[in-house]
């Protein structure tokens, strides 16, 4: 049994990785023969996804790319605010700055050293069907071939037409209509390294705004908002790109490493499974960058399918179990449409009321700290917390209050991602990730499991008595009680019943 991912940017090749960690073989389907080597497309990397890729042996990237720690935001020449932002207690940054193609150059090499991986470039799909298999057409330079394969996870992109049109999907909602010019340069800008800066109306870009970002070796990336009618081509052709980057950065050498001009979308398919096949990644659903909410919302896709395939594939889960990935995946495209619009409803008003709203709250900000934090230049991404999903057993004790302020995030709980903490015998999570877990706390035991001390009472507010189950993608599934009757906490999957049995003496941890 095999699945096959179409599609071999970074949400697709961490499918892959992760699938073939479970024992799954793969087939990895790309329509191109090569990659391009330069860009830094999806910049940001947060934290959590830092962490599905240390597992799978990419920690280097962690360490490579590049963190800021303040936040300066600006109203055309003054200077509003500036925030600093904590490293939260983790061994991973809360976030690099990263090129997608070095995170590609990265995940491909870890890809050619995994035997389950078949990698099939200069395959660009042309039809889709199921018939008790997935059935992939593909047209390559030698000719048409034919994937089959069990199952399916679609990471082909906004560019995936042809297989959301197979599937009856389509990328609903509505397309920004001023653009985006995106510039990578390398340059000597003391101080600027550890400092992310926001323009909001420019004398340099009147009525729009300027994003800069620093990245490795020198470079920076910049994005100006420009009309809709904006042409690149042009503008190199007459020297004004050049008059743009200097308004910046003044008269210090620079290079232009690469260029490219966007549109920004919110889009959302309807459906993120169809039968055999499980939608992901831009393929999914389309945001606005500010947040960095894109590349990250769809490595979070890849782990929530892996390990859900996995299960299946191996029979300790029905298929039913797979459409829960399109109800927790599905809820968190909704909820990451719903803040980058709310971003982009602040940055591009689309009417007189709501452009003379957002001049009031920046004319404040500049002496009114409640009016600053009015101002919306982007909430960076946060894992999707599956407080109303099947698979989650509420916990009365610990009743989940929603979205947390900005920054911060929701005490431990069902639904929640595990803290990520470290313990005498490596990272929680990567305990996790080894298939279900029982955290158990002192008085309670769970016979017949394999069991290790681990203090993780403090880390999870966990009470005596209590035994926390936790799913292979480190989410909290239930907090259960000894003599708790319930028969199926997580629905679909075989063997994880009642857990919690006797009274013990120790704090540990059972798989």
């Amino acid at each position: 049994m095999r699945v096959a991912v179409l599609g071999s940017g970074p949400v697709g090749q961490t499918a892959a990785l992760l699938l073939a960690r479970w024992g799954v073989p793969v087939v990895l389907v790309d329509e191109h023969e090569v990659r391009d080597p330069v860009g830094s497309k999806a910049i940001c990397q947060q934290r959590d996804t830092l962490d599905v890729w240390a597992s799978l042996g990419a920690g280097c990237l962690a360490e490579e790319g590049l963190t800021w720690t303040t936040a300066r935001t600006f109203h055309r020449t003054a200077e509003l605010f500036s925030l600093e932002l904590p490293d939260g207690g983790s061994a991973l940054p809360p976030f690099v700055n990263l090129s997608q193609a070095r995170v590609e150059e990265v995940l491909d090499e870890l890809i050619e050293r995994q035997p389950l991986i078949d990698v099939r470039r200069g395959h660009r799909v042309t039809g889709l069907a199921q018939a008790g298999l997935v059935e992939i057409e593909c047209e390559t330079k030698n000719g048409p071939r034919r994937i089959e394969a069990d199952y399916a996870i679609a990471c082909a992109g906004a560019r995936g037409d042809t297989v959301r049109r197979a599937l009856g999907q389509h990328l609903d909602g509505i397309s920004f209509r001023d653009l985006f010019l995106i510039c990578d340069i390398r340059a000597d800008l003391p101080g600027w390294a550890a400092e992310r800066r926001f323009y909001f109306d420019p004398p340099w870009n009147p009525g729009r705004q300027v994003l800069i970002h620093p990245c490795p070796g020198s470079q920076f990336r910049i994005d100006w908002q420009v009309p809709e009618d904006y042409d690149l081509t042009a503008e190199e052709s007459r020297g004004a790109l050049d008059h743009r980057i200097r308004a910046i950065i003044g008269p210090v050498p620079y290079e232009v490493v690469w260029r490219s001009v966007y549109r920004f979308h919110t889009r959302l398919v309807d459906r993120m499974r169809v039968g055999r096949v499980l939608l992901a990644g831009d393929c999914a659903h389309l945001v606005a960058p500010f947040g960095a909410r894109g590349l990250n919302s769809g490595v979070a896709d890849a782990e929530n399918a892996a390990w859900k395939l996995a299960a299946v594939l191996s029979g300790e889960a029905g298929e039913e179990l797979l459409e829960s990935y399109h109800i927790e995946r599905h809820a968190a495209a909704v909820e990451n449409a719903a803040v980058t619009t709310a971003t982009m409803d602040f940055l591009v008003p689309q009417d007189d009321a709501r452009r003379r709203r957002r001049l009031d709250v920046l004319t404040r900000a500049a002496h009114d700290p409640a009016a600053c934090a009015q101002v919306d230049s982007g909430r960076l991404a946060e894992p999707f917390w599956y407080a109303e999903s099947p698979l989650t057993t509420p916990d009365p004790d610990r009743p989940f209050a929603g979205r947390p302020p900005r920054g911060a995030l929701p005490p431990p709980g069902p639904g929640v991602l595990l803290p990520d903490v470290t313990v005498a015998s490596g990272r929680l999570r990567d305990l996790a990730r080894r298939g279900f877990l029982v955290l158990t706390t002192p008085g309670v035991r769970a016979p017949g499991l394999r069991s290790a001390d681990i203090p993780v009472g403090g880390a999870l507010g966990a009470r005596p008595g209590e035994a926390w189950l936790v799913r292979p993608d480190a989410y909290v599934a239930a907090v259960l009680r000894v003599g708790d009757e319930r028969a199926h906490l997580v629905p679909g999957v075989r063997g994880v019943t009642r857990v919690v049995d006797d009274v013990g003496d120790r704090a540990h941890a059972t798989e």
